[in-house]
Protein backbone atom coordinates (compact mmCIF):
# COMPACT_ATOMS: atom_id res chain seq x y z
CA UNK A 1 0.00 0.00 0.00
CA UNK A 2 1.28 3.81 -0.83
CA UNK A 3 0.60 6.77 0.80
CA UNK A 4 0.39 8.88 -2.16
CA UNK A 5 -2.72 9.00 -4.18
CA UNK A 6 -1.79 9.43 -7.67
CA UNK A 7 -3.56 9.03 -11.08
CA UNK A 8 -2.86 9.78 -14.24
CA UNK A 9 -4.79 12.40 -16.35
CA UNK A 10 -4.94 14.82 -19.08
CA UNK A 11 -5.64 18.94 -18.90
CA UNK A 12 -8.90 19.56 -20.74
CA UNK A 13 -9.29 23.48 -19.04
CA UNK A 14 -7.30 26.55 -17.93
CA UNK A 15 -8.73 29.07 -15.83
CA UNK A 16 -7.76 32.27 -17.76
CA UNK A 17 -7.54 34.03 -14.09
CA UNK A 18 -4.07 31.95 -13.42
CA UNK A 19 -1.10 33.06 -13.66
CA UNK A 20 3.14 31.56 -13.60
CA UNK A 21 2.56 31.10 -10.02
CA UNK A 22 -1.03 29.02 -9.69
CA UNK A 23 -3.36 28.04 -11.71
CA UNK A 24 -6.87 26.61 -11.44
CA UNK A 25 -7.24 23.51 -14.20
CA UNK A 26 -9.70 20.83 -14.82
CA UNK A 27 -7.61 17.52 -15.88
CA UNK A 28 -9.87 14.22 -17.12
CA UNK A 29 -8.75 11.57 -15.13
CA UNK A 30 -10.08 7.84 -15.78
CA UNK A 31 -12.63 9.77 -17.56
CA UNK A 32 -13.83 12.09 -14.94
CA UNK A 33 -13.57 15.71 -15.15
CA UNK A 34 -11.63 17.45 -11.65
CA UNK A 35 -10.89 20.19 -10.66
CA UNK A 36 -6.95 21.13 -9.97
CA UNK A 37 -4.08 23.27 -9.39
CA UNK A 38 -1.31 23.42 -10.85
CA UNK A 39 2.22 25.31 -8.84
CA UNK A 40 4.36 26.76 -11.89
CA UNK A 41 7.06 27.72 -9.83
CA UNK A 42 7.08 24.32 -9.00
CA UNK A 43 6.03 21.79 -11.42
CA UNK A 44 6.43 24.14 -14.57
CA UNK A 45 4.53 25.53 -17.37
CA UNK A 46 1.34 24.08 -17.79
CA UNK A 47 -0.77 23.97 -21.46
CA UNK A 48 -4.16 21.76 -22.87
CA UNK A 49 -3.31 18.58 -23.71
CA UNK A 50 -0.83 18.24 -21.23
CA UNK A 51 -0.39 14.68 -19.61
CA UNK A 52 -0.26 15.23 -15.63
CA UNK A 53 -0.23 12.99 -12.68
CA UNK A 54 -2.23 14.72 -10.20
CA UNK A 55 -2.28 13.80 -6.33
CA UNK A 56 -6.15 13.21 -5.76
CA UNK A 57 -5.83 12.65 -1.83
CA UNK A 58 -7.48 15.69 -0.33
CA UNK A 59 -10.75 15.93 -2.84
CA UNK A 60 -11.15 12.03 -2.54
CA UNK A 61 -11.25 12.07 1.13
CA UNK A 62 -14.20 15.10 0.78
CA UNK A 63 -11.19 17.72 3.01
CA UNK A 64 -12.94 21.47 3.27
CA UNK A 65 -9.28 22.78 1.96
CA UNK A 66 -8.87 19.97 -0.52
CA UNK A 67 -12.01 20.78 -3.47
CA UNK A 68 -9.40 20.27 -6.15
CA UNK A 69 -6.40 17.87 -7.03
CA UNK A 70 -2.97 19.04 -7.13
CA UNK A 71 -0.52 18.22 -10.37
CA UNK A 72 2.28 16.40 -8.98
CA UNK A 73 4.24 16.25 -12.38
CA UNK A 74 3.88 17.71 -15.73
CA UNK A 75 4.80 14.52 -18.01
CA UNK A 76 4.67 16.96 -20.84
CA UNK A 77 6.71 19.77 -20.34
CA UNK A 78 7.62 19.16 -16.72
CA UNK A 79 10.37 17.08 -16.94
CA UNK A 80 13.21 19.03 -17.91
CA UNK A 81 13.42 21.52 -14.92
CA UNK A 82 16.77 22.60 -13.77
CA UNK A 83 15.84 24.23 -9.71
CA UNK A 84 16.90 27.92 -9.11
CA UNK A 85 20.08 29.16 -10.43
CA UNK A 86 22.63 29.26 -7.53
CA UNK A 87 20.11 27.93 -4.72
CA UNK A 88 21.63 25.32 -1.88
CA UNK A 89 19.40 24.58 0.61
CA UNK A 90 16.73 21.80 0.33
CA UNK A 91 13.22 22.82 1.43
CA UNK A 92 11.02 19.43 1.48
CA UNK A 93 13.81 17.72 1.87
CA UNK A 94 14.68 13.55 0.97
CA UNK A 95 10.46 13.77 -0.37
CA UNK A 96 9.94 13.48 -3.77
CA UNK A 97 9.40 17.24 -3.45
CA UNK A 98 12.55 18.49 -2.89
CA UNK A 99 13.99 21.40 -3.92
CA UNK A 100 16.69 23.92 -2.90
CA UNK A 101 16.47 27.75 -1.93
CA UNK A 102 17.88 30.80 -1.38
CA UNK A 103 17.70 30.97 2.46
CA UNK A 104 16.70 34.91 3.62
CA UNK A 105 18.57 34.65 6.71
CA UNK A 106 21.40 34.42 4.53
CA UNK A 107 20.88 38.36 4.05
CA UNK A 108 20.12 39.00 7.65
CA UNK A 109 22.72 40.97 9.72
CA UNK A 110 24.02 39.01 13.13
CA UNK A 111 22.22 38.99 16.10
CA UNK A 112 22.39 41.88 18.06
CA UNK A 113 20.77 42.01 21.02
CA UNK A 114 16.59 42.09 20.89
CA UNK A 115 14.65 43.63 18.08
CA UNK A 116 12.33 45.13 19.96
CA UNK A 117 9.63 44.98 16.89
CA UNK A 118 5.87 43.94 17.27
CA UNK A 119 4.71 40.54 15.85
CA UNK A 120 1.18 39.26 16.29
CA UNK A 121 0.74 35.94 16.22
CA UNK A 122 -2.50 34.59 14.45
CA UNK A 123 -3.83 30.51 15.10
CA UNK A 124 -5.83 30.80 11.53
CA UNK A 125 -5.23 31.84 7.93
CA UNK A 126 -8.21 33.40 8.31
CA UNK A 127 -7.20 35.61 10.47
CA UNK A 128 -4.31 37.46 8.41
CA UNK A 129 -6.56 39.95 6.64
CA UNK A 130 -8.08 41.46 9.30
CA UNK A 131 -4.71 42.13 11.10
CA UNK A 132 -2.66 43.68 8.52
CA UNK A 133 -5.93 46.06 7.31
CA UNK A 134 -7.03 46.88 10.96
CA UNK A 135 -2.86 47.34 11.78
CA UNK A 136 -2.34 49.39 8.34
CA UNK A 137 -5.24 51.75 9.92
CA UNK A 138 -3.73 52.32 13.10
CA UNK A 139 -0.33 52.77 11.61
CA UNK A 140 -0.72 54.41 8.02
CA UNK A 141 2.14 53.56 5.98
CA UNK A 142 3.84 50.69 8.63
CA UNK A 143 5.51 47.93 6.83
CA UNK A 144 4.05 44.86 8.06
CA UNK A 145 5.45 41.30 6.90
CA UNK A 146 3.79 37.86 6.52
CA UNK A 147 5.57 34.92 7.96
CA UNK A 148 3.77 31.83 6.86
CA UNK A 149 4.52 28.83 9.09
CA UNK A 150 3.68 25.46 9.52
CA UNK A 151 -0.11 24.35 11.14
CA UNK A 152 -1.89 25.12 7.58
CA UNK A 153 -1.37 25.04 3.59
CA UNK A 154 2.35 24.72 3.24
CA UNK A 155 2.37 25.88 -0.70
CA UNK A 156 2.94 29.55 -0.58
CA UNK A 157 1.06 29.87 -3.12
CA UNK A 158 -2.15 28.53 -2.57
CA UNK A 159 -3.26 31.70 -0.29
CA UNK A 160 -5.33 34.27 -2.44
CA UNK A 161 -5.27 36.64 0.51
CA UNK A 162 -2.11 37.14 0.60
CA UNK A 163 -1.92 38.08 -2.99
CA UNK A 164 -4.58 40.63 -2.47
CA UNK A 165 -2.65 42.05 0.87
CA UNK A 166 0.56 42.29 -1.19
CA UNK A 167 -1.57 44.18 -4.12
CA UNK A 168 -3.10 46.41 -1.67
CA UNK A 169 0.13 47.34 0.38
CA UNK A 170 -1.14 45.98 3.35
CA UNK A 171 1.54 43.47 4.07
CA UNK A 172 4.94 44.69 2.52
CA UNK A 173 6.25 41.28 1.57
CA UNK A 174 5.90 37.59 2.43
CA UNK A 175 8.74 34.96 3.63
CA UNK A 176 7.57 31.13 4.18
CA UNK A 177 9.24 29.07 6.81
CA UNK A 178 9.91 25.78 6.28
CA UNK A 179 8.06 22.94 6.24
CA UNK A 180 6.09 26.34 4.41
CA UNK A 181 7.74 26.78 0.93
CA UNK A 182 6.87 28.80 -2.56
CA UNK A 183 6.71 32.36 -1.12
CA UNK A 184 8.67 35.87 -2.30
CA UNK A 185 11.23 35.19 0.09
CA UNK A 186 12.02 31.63 2.01
CA UNK A 187 13.44 30.94 5.47
CA UNK A 188 14.81 28.00 7.10
CA UNK A 189 13.01 28.30 10.73
CA UNK A 190 10.07 31.00 11.71
CA UNK A 191 12.89 32.44 13.86
CA UNK A 192 15.03 33.25 10.80
CA UNK A 193 12.44 34.30 8.79
CA UNK A 194 11.03 36.90 12.00
CA UNK A 195 14.26 38.08 12.04
CA UNK A 196 14.90 38.34 8.64
CA UNK A 197 12.18 40.32 7.87
CA UNK A 198 12.67 42.81 10.12
CA UNK A 199 15.88 43.37 9.57
CA UNK A 200 16.62 42.71 5.84
CA UNK A 201 13.58 43.51 4.64
CA UNK A 202 13.63 46.43 6.67
CA UNK A 203 9.59 45.57 8.14
CA UNK A 204 8.45 47.09 10.95
CA UNK A 205 6.13 44.28 12.48
CA UNK A 206 5.32 40.77 11.41
CA UNK A 207 2.54 38.58 11.48
CA UNK A 208 3.19 35.04 11.95
CA UNK A 209 0.79 32.48 11.06
CA UNK A 210 -0.09 29.36 9.07
CA UNK A 211 -1.48 28.97 5.49
CA UNK A 212 -5.22 28.46 4.65
CA UNK A 213 -6.33 24.92 5.39
CA UNK A 214 -5.70 24.43 9.17
CA UNK A 215 -5.02 20.76 10.12
CA UNK A 216 -6.82 19.05 13.21
CA UNK A 217 -7.90 16.22 15.11
CA UNK A 218 -10.10 17.52 17.66
CA UNK A 219 -7.67 17.11 20.54
CA UNK A 220 -5.91 19.87 22.69
CA UNK A 221 -1.81 19.11 20.71
CA UNK A 222 -3.04 17.47 17.81
CA UNK A 223 -3.73 20.76 15.95
CA UNK A 224 -2.41 23.02 13.50
CA UNK A 225 -2.93 26.21 15.81
CA UNK A 226 -0.86 25.03 18.05
CA UNK A 227 2.14 26.30 15.47
CA UNK A 228 1.07 29.36 17.40
CA UNK A 229 3.59 28.80 20.46
CA UNK A 230 6.42 27.96 18.23
CA UNK A 231 5.65 31.37 16.50
CA UNK A 232 5.49 33.01 20.11
CA UNK A 233 8.18 31.68 21.64
CA UNK A 234 10.69 32.48 18.89
CA UNK A 235 9.64 36.20 18.41
CA UNK A 236 10.11 36.25 22.26
CA UNK A 237 13.43 34.91 22.00
CA UNK A 238 14.27 37.50 19.16
CA UNK A 239 13.15 40.06 21.31
CA UNK A 240 10.10 41.33 20.11
CA UNK A 241 6.86 42.40 21.49
CA UNK A 242 4.62 39.58 21.22
CA UNK A 243 1.03 39.57 20.52
CA UNK A 244 -1.43 36.74 20.54
CA UNK A 245 -4.32 37.19 18.56
CA UNK A 246 -7.13 34.53 19.84
CA UNK A 247 -9.20 32.89 18.06
CA UNK A 248 -13.09 33.23 19.05
CA UNK A 249 -16.12 32.34 17.86
CA UNK A 250 -19.50 33.11 18.68
CA UNK A 251 -21.69 30.81 15.75
CA UNK A 252 -18.71 27.91 15.64
CA UNK A 253 -21.24 24.27 16.40
CA UNK A 254 -18.30 22.89 18.23
CA UNK A 255 -18.13 23.74 21.78
CA UNK A 256 -14.98 23.73 22.21
CA UNK A 257 -14.43 26.70 19.97
CA UNK A 258 -16.78 28.69 21.16
CA UNK A 259 -16.16 32.45 23.09
CA UNK A 260 -12.17 31.62 23.64
CA UNK A 261 -10.96 28.56 21.82
CA UNK A 262 -9.06 25.89 23.04
CA UNK A 263 -6.63 25.97 20.17
CA UNK A 264 -5.53 29.55 21.68
CA UNK A 265 -6.24 28.91 25.47
CA UNK A 266 -4.11 25.58 25.57
CA UNK A 267 -1.12 27.92 23.50
CA UNK A 268 -1.47 29.85 26.40
CA UNK A 269 -1.51 27.42 28.95
CA UNK A 270 2.03 26.47 27.93
CA UNK A 271 3.93 29.49 26.82
CA UNK A 272 6.70 29.95 29.06
CA UNK A 273 6.49 33.47 29.14
CA UNK A 274 3.70 35.96 29.44
CA UNK A 275 2.59 37.78 25.96
CA UNK A 276 0.12 40.29 25.37
CA UNK A 277 -3.22 38.79 24.56
CA UNK A 278 -5.45 41.26 21.88
CA UNK A 279 -9.14 41.42 22.92
CA UNK A 280 -11.98 43.34 20.80
CA UNK A 281 -14.05 46.14 23.40
CA UNK A 282 -16.33 44.05 25.62
CA UNK A 283 -14.89 40.99 25.66
CA UNK A 284 -13.82 39.26 28.69
CA UNK A 285 -12.24 35.81 28.54
CA UNK A 286 -10.79 33.95 31.05
CA UNK A 287 -6.71 34.48 30.45
CA UNK A 288 -4.36 31.67 31.82
CA UNK A 289 -0.79 32.63 33.60
CA UNK A 290 -0.48 36.10 33.71
CA UNK A 291 -0.93 37.17 30.33
CA UNK A 292 -2.06 40.83 29.61
CA UNK A 293 -5.38 41.79 28.53
CA UNK A 294 -4.51 44.97 25.51
CA UNK A 295 -7.76 46.39 24.23
CA UNK A 296 -7.84 47.30 20.43
CA UNK A 297 -10.14 48.58 18.22
CA UNK A 298 -12.64 46.17 15.80
CA UNK A 299 -13.91 48.50 12.86
CA UNK A 300 -16.53 45.66 11.39
CA UNK A 301 -18.30 48.29 9.44
CA UNK A 302 -14.91 49.77 7.87
CA UNK A 303 -13.20 46.31 7.27
CA UNK A 304 -17.19 45.23 5.50
CA UNK A 305 -15.76 47.84 2.78
CA UNK A 306 -12.44 46.96 2.89
CA UNK A 307 -13.16 44.43 -0.07
CA UNK A 308 -11.26 41.47 1.79
CA UNK A 309 -12.66 38.29 3.08
CA UNK A 310 -15.71 38.38 4.88
CA UNK A 311 -16.00 34.86 5.41
CA UNK A 312 -14.21 32.37 7.96
CA UNK A 313 -14.69 28.49 8.15
CA UNK A 314 -17.66 28.77 6.10
CA UNK A 315 -19.31 31.49 7.47
CA UNK A 316 -20.04 34.47 6.90
CA UNK A 317 -19.18 37.99 8.56
CA UNK A 318 -22.70 38.27 9.84
CA UNK A 319 -22.92 34.90 10.99
CA UNK A 320 -19.46 35.03 13.02
CA UNK A 321 -19.04 38.47 13.71
CA UNK A 322 -17.09 37.78 17.22
CA UNK A 323 -14.19 35.53 15.04
CA UNK A 324 -13.68 38.71 13.14
CA UNK A 325 -13.76 41.13 15.54
CA UNK A 326 -11.16 39.58 17.95
CA UNK A 327 -8.79 39.67 14.50
CA UNK A 328 -9.26 43.03 13.89
CA UNK A 329 -8.54 44.08 17.51
CA UNK A 330 -5.35 42.26 16.85
CA UNK A 331 -4.30 44.23 14.27
CA UNK A 332 -4.88 47.54 15.75
CA UNK A 333 -3.11 46.36 18.99
CA UNK A 334 -0.25 45.39 16.56
CA UNK A 335 -0.28 48.93 14.89
CA UNK A 336 -0.24 50.65 18.24
CA UNK A 337 2.99 48.51 18.99
CA UNK A 338 4.67 49.53 16.15
CA UNK A 339 4.85 53.05 17.54
CA UNK A 340 4.85 52.41 21.24
CA UNK A 341 1.34 53.37 21.64
CA UNK A 342 0.33 50.71 24.12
Amino acid sequence: MTRLALRRGTVVSISPEGDERRTALEVEVAGERRPAVSYGRMTGAIELGDEVIVNVAARDLGLGSGGFDIVHVNLTRGLDGEGEPGAHVMKLNYSSLQHAIEPLEERAPALAGGLDRPVAVIALHGQLACVAWAASRSEPGARIGYVQTAGGSLQGQQSRTVRRLLDAGLLAGHVAAAPAFDADDEAITVTGGLHAGLTALGWDACIAGPGPGILGSATELGHGGLAALDSAHAALALGCRTVIVPRMSSADPRPRHRGLSHHTRVVLDLLLRPVAVALAPGEQPDLPRGHERREGEADVEGYRSAGLPLRTMGRSIDEDELFFRAALAGGSVLGREIDGRV
